[in-house]
């Protein structure tokens, strides 16, 4: 009776552990993404329908038609203080699974202290843990005349921020695409519609390894 009973067990279990992998994958990863970004994901000067947040929806589509949505929050000209006012209602509308933070950028160009930007992200992070999200955190690099003490820490503020909540880091979203001036519009800071499936193949690795 008792090997009887043993043999039970065990056969609940393997048929458990069989019901589990046999599960579609599509099931398994079904996420909710929310980007909350600047002009580089909200799809400035291009169209929208041509940007790397489109490209990416188009590309989990395929994958697992119809189960992972990706809605786009980012504004153009955001900074990191306008995210982090705006992300607790965002937070509570959509219950995302996932925040792909990419931000950080127009605070540099602006010259905001490094310590206020890694302040701001790293409560924009905590917000998400809060709510029961992960997060990518999309690295971000200034041109160097803005002196290399200033650039190093605000490169600087995505690392700490990565490595004190242990996070996913992109290390520079725009590798591959600054500094190339034909993919670049014609202000030379907004990247062209070529440019985003380069930005897409930067992030997607990022992404799918969250879902």
């Amino acid at each position: 009776m008792l090997k009887a009973t043993r043999y039970i067990k065990q056969l609940s279990v393997t048929s458990f552990m069989s019901f589990v992998v046999l599960l579609p994958l599509q099931q398994v990863m079904a996420a909710k993404i929310l980007v909350v970004g600047d002009s580089l994901s909200a799809g400035y000067g291009i169209d929208v329908n041509k940007g790397w947040v489109h490209l990416l929806q188009q590309n989990l589509d395929q994958q697992a038609p119809k189960k992972h949505q990706v809605i786009n929050a980012s504004v153009s000209g955001e900074t990191t203080t306008g995210a982090l006012a705006r992300l607790p209602k965002l937070l509570q509308q959509y219950k995302p699974d996932v925040m792909l933070l990419e931000l950080g950028g127009n605070d540099g160009l602006r010259g905001q202290p490094p310590q206020t930007i890694q302040r701001n992200l790293e409560k924009m992070i905590q917000l998400a843990q809060q709510s029961g999200s992960k997060t990518v955190l999309f690295g971000m690099k200034i041109p160097p005349n803005y002196g290399s003490a200033y650039t190093r820490a605000f490169e600087q503020n995505y690392t700490i921020m990565s490595q004190k909540y242990k996070l996913p880091l992109i290390p520079f979203f725009l590798e591959g695409v600054a500094g190339h001036n034909q993919l670049m519009q014609s202000d030379l800071i907004h990247p062209n519609e070529k440019a985003q499936k380069i930005l897409l193949n930067n992030a997607l690795p990022y992404v799918k390894g969250a879902l």
